[in-house]
């Protein structure tokens, strides 16, 4: 059974917003605000595909970097070192997460902004 939430979680960087959930998927809208980056990392039990919908900025996986416009996509693979950053004007993404667990706490730092590099049993 899918299910739709639209609860915004607010993030140093941005926001983003859960739109649906099903077996082994979940589909965000994510909004990076100008000037602003998510951190460099990796999930261990996910792949990720990004659509840029609007705005401007970049988009990197592991070492290479792609112009984030509308229409712009990227794939993530799981390991993937990742992270997308916006120019001067807010950059909104959809993602679509594909794994057998889609969770909040897979998410291993190994850069970031807003001070949220910390040890975790991925990084110990």
């Amino acid at each position: 059974m899918t299910a739709s939430i639209t609860e915004r979680v607010h993030r140093p960087w941005g926001w983003f917003e859960t739109l649906a959930t099903g077996p082994g998927y979940l589909v965000k809208r994510i909004l990076i605000t100008a000037d602003q980056r998510l951190s460099l990392q990796r999930h261990h039990h996910r792949i990720e595909h990004w659509v840029v919908v609007a705005g401007a900025g970049v988009m990197e996986c592991d070492g290479a970097c792609i112009a984030a416009v509308p229409g712009a996509t990227l794939f993530v693979p799981c390991g993937g070192v990742h992270r997308a950053a916006a120019a001067a004007s807010d950059l909104e993404i959809i993602e679509v997460q594909r794994g057998s667990e889609l969770r909040e706490d897979d998410i291993e730092r190994f850069s970031d902004d807003y001070g949220r590099v910390v040890k975790s049993h991925f990084n110990l």
